[in-house]
């Protein structure tokens, strides 16, 4: 069998000559092979997604330019880590799911606040303005220099699994 034509127009040959598809023939052939790739391609896309979901955070950190060009674009969504040092404790969020939250300032002076969800993951019991904290999660813009928040694992096991890191130990 051999291939005779392009596009939509795709002939079929036998070795015999004198029998070819009509269009209609060749349309549902052509969108079967369509449907086919389709099909691959979503199960390479969802096999890829769930090996992510599987993999540890990459262990490489977000450095303070890369967070400093998130703010300046108004970035949100995008899962970054990095560390900076504790300047300041807010009182807990307790509207909704229950957060810890607490400012971070980076070397390069930017501030971030770090929501962290304690009804999923444990609080950070102590933490004090002077302690270093580490982060993996999700950078949301804010005029103040943005927030991070999803620093824990998620329980539908459909988010990234964040976390922090605080005197050795990860709270996710």
């Amino acid at each position: 069998m051999y291939v005779v034509g392009s596009g939509l127009n795709l002939a079929y040959e036998r070795e015999s000559p004198g029998r070819t598809m009509n269009g209609h023939q060749q349309l549902k052939k052509f969108l079967g092979i369509v449907m086919l790739v389709c099909l691959v391609v979503g199960f390479s896309l969802y096999q890829n997604s769930a090996n992510k979901q599987q993999t540890s955070p990459p262990t490489d950190t977000s450095t303070d330019a890369q967070l400093a060009e998130l703010f300046h674009n108004q970035a949100t969504g995008v899962q970054v880590s990095g560390s900076g040092t504790v300047s300041r404790i807010l009182a807990d969020d307790d509207d909704g799911s229950r957060h810890q939250r607490f400012i971070l300032e980076l070397d390069s002076g930017q501030t971030l606040l770090i929501a962290h969800n304690i009804d999923i993951a444990p609080r950070l019991d102590g933490v004090q303005v002077g302690d270093r904290v580490s982060f993996y999660g999700e950078y949301a813009y804010s005029d103040q220099g943005g927030t991070i928040h999803w620093t824990h694992h998620d329980p539908q096991g459909q988010h990234a699994a964040g976390w922090l890191e605080w005197k050795g130990q990860k709270y996710q």
